[in-house]
């Protein structure tokens, strides 16, 4: 699985951005996608993920520092999963990775997903 992250940018405080993941190779079948974040100087930290499989469609999990900010969303036509960003806080600055792991998983660490894209800054300015 090739992941691919995109969509980063600078925006002020209380904007919004949409960031996305592409994929590509073996997309097919139980899957799980996550978003992580990286603050400078920081530990990769765990953002939300989504899980499927050919018995549960969609079952999205959020960490609660972006709980009802923050959206994921898949394409499946374009093997592709989104993160709509909203009301965006100057902690919110990182680089965003995407990652995925071919099961269905309830992982939030690093650990858990074998396959990563690289990543996209996000800059939030006050």
């Amino acid at each position: 699985v090739q992941l691919q992250a995109s969509g980063g940018g600078m925006v002020q405080a209380g904007g919004s951005l949409r960031l996305s993941c592409a994929r590509s190779g073996r997309t097919g079948g139980s899957h799980t996608v996550a978003w992580f974040r990286q603050a400078p100087g920081k530990e990769r930290e765990f953002v939300g993920r989504i899980a499927w499989s050919s018995w549960s469609d969609g079952n999205i999990y959020y960490a609660d520092s972006v709980k009802g900010r923050f959206t994921i969303s898949t394409d499946n036509a374009k093997n592709a999963v989104y993160l709509q960003m909203n009301s965006l806080k100057p902690e919110d600055t990182a680089v965003y990775y995407c990652a995925a792991d071919r099961r269905v998983t309830l992982a939030t660490t690093v650990s858990g997903y074998r396959y990563w894209g690289k990543g996209t800054l996000v800059t939030v300015s006050s």
